[in-house]
């Protein structure tokens, strides 16, 4: 068998890097073939290798490696953003059942100074036609050790924040969420950890991001998946 190769080079992050300092169109498309070798391939093939042990974790994840679906996207939308930057520093690949709105995945992301890896959740605009309404908090209302059960298992090694909004204001909260009343409020949930760059250019990075999926995978299915 032949040695396992790393999915991403220190050109990956390069790009990211140089991107930020030059976060206009006319770089972007002086450096589009560049974008696609550097960004793009990378994150398909590391798609391609991880596939088969995705499927396995949740056979019903979608993936057609579509942008929206798997990708993130490289364009922002600036139409009521303070920050007119076109381009996002940053790209994720992302596992999660097929829903017609928000629900909880499984993620990766790549930047110019770091990789994160977790579990996230977002309520959407709609909240009480959420999964975290509808599905979240009826969980954690009928098993309230739940959530403290896995800090317990998982805090060592992750982080957890949680956001809700306060006078109007988008406001994050630190920590694991405590209790009934936070899920009731909570607009978003977040558990992962942080690696340096050079994990992501070593053959180990592929165990490490699947060891991860399997660790929080009870997260994404206790608080996202129908029985």
């Amino acid at each position: 068998m032949p040695a396992a190769k790393a999915a991403f080079g220190k050109e990956t992050f390069q790009f990211f890097w140089d991107l930020e300092k030059n976060n206009r169109t006319a770089w972007m498309a002086v450096n589009r073939e560049r974008y696609k070798e550097c960004i793009v391939q990378p994150f398909r093939r590391f798609l391609e290798d991880l596939a088969p042990d995705i499927l396995r974790l949740d056979g019903e994840f979608d993936m057609r490696g579509k942008t929206g679906a798997n990708f993130s996207r490289i364009n922002r939308d600036i139409r009521f953003a303070k920050d007119k930057t076109p381009y996002k520093t940053q790209m994720y690949l992302k596992f999660q059942r097929p829903a017609t709105g928000e629900t909880g995945q499984l993620y990766v992301g790549l930047s110019a100074a770091t990789v994160t890896t977790g579990f996230r959740i977002y309520s959407g605009s709609k909240r009480r036609e959420s999964v975290l309404a509808l599905i979240a908090c009826p969980r954690v209302e009928a098993k309230p050790k739940w959530v403290a059960q896995q800090q317990k298992r998982l805090s060592r090694k992750y982080q957890s924040y949680w956001y809700s909004t306060v006078k109007g204001e988008w406001t994050k909260h630190e920590g694991w969420p405590n209790g009934v009343e936070d899920w009731k409020k909570m607009q978003a949930w977040i558990v992962r950890r942080q690696m340096k760059p050079a994990a992501a250019t070593q053959a180990s990075f592929r165990g490490e991001i699947l060891n991860t999926f399997r660790e929080l995978y009870p997260i994404l299915k206790f608080t996202c998946i129908p029985q």
